[in-house]
């Protein structure tokens, strides 16, 4: 059985809870108080972070390689486009995710009052961009929940939390989030924590 290490405010281990809870297979979550975490977690993982996800004698960490891997354990539904060119496209937009919106949340959390205001609009104005492809598509990749959609959903859904507000123009974004979080897999995978963050 798989077991994942999750911090119940994560967002990168709140993308793991939704794969896990889209495959609907057997799993165990074990919450991990990132204040004072077991030193079990600096063992299976040398970053000293979670998500990290464990199978008999496999131990991952970074939540896109721990989707990625049971994606490809258990296909369906698959998140993962099949053909190669898809999926290339795919993991370079994933990347684009990592690096236009999530790297700078370290500084709209740890930040001084400026550099997370700076932050800030760094992620708004990357997310007002994608906005208008919502507009004509159900999800990222067209008519198919994926991988894309999963990997953004969690920053989505703590922008209040964060401080973002988005202008007028991102409201096709804004609708596309509504559809991600009604999805019985992602409301089964919130922790208290995060439904906390949405009132």
């Amino acid at each position: 059985m798989m077991i994942l290490y999750s911090g119940t405010a994560c967002p990168f281990s709140h993308r793991c809870r939704i794969v896990l809870f889209e495959k609907g297979m057997d799993f165990e979550i074990k919450d991990v108080d990132l204040q004072e975490k077991p030193e079990e977690i600096a063992v299976m993982n040398p970053y000293n972070q979670v998500p990290i996800l464990v199978e008999r004698d496999l131990t991952l960490y970074e939540s896109n390689i721990i989707n990625e891997y049971i994606d490809e354990r258990f296909p369906h539904p698959q998140l993962m486009p099949a053909d190669p060119v898809m999926r290339a496209r795919t993991r370079l937009f994933l990347f684009n995710i990592e690096r236009d919106l999530f790297s700078h949340l370290p500084d709209v959390v740890n930040g001084s009052a400026k550099v997370a205001e700076k932050a800030r609009a760094t992620i708004r104005d990357n997310l007002t961009q994608i906005a208008p492809i919502f507009a004509k598509q159900k999800y990222m990749l067209g008519e198919d929940y994926s991988m894309l959609d999963v990997a953004i959903a969690p920053l989505l859904w703590r922008l209040d939390y964060f401080g973002i507000s988005l202008p007028k123009q991102a409201a096709p974004l804004l609708k596309y989030a509504e559809r991600i979080f009604s999805r019985p897999a992602f409301i089964a995978a919130l922790t208290p924590v995060e439904k906390a963050m949405r009132k």
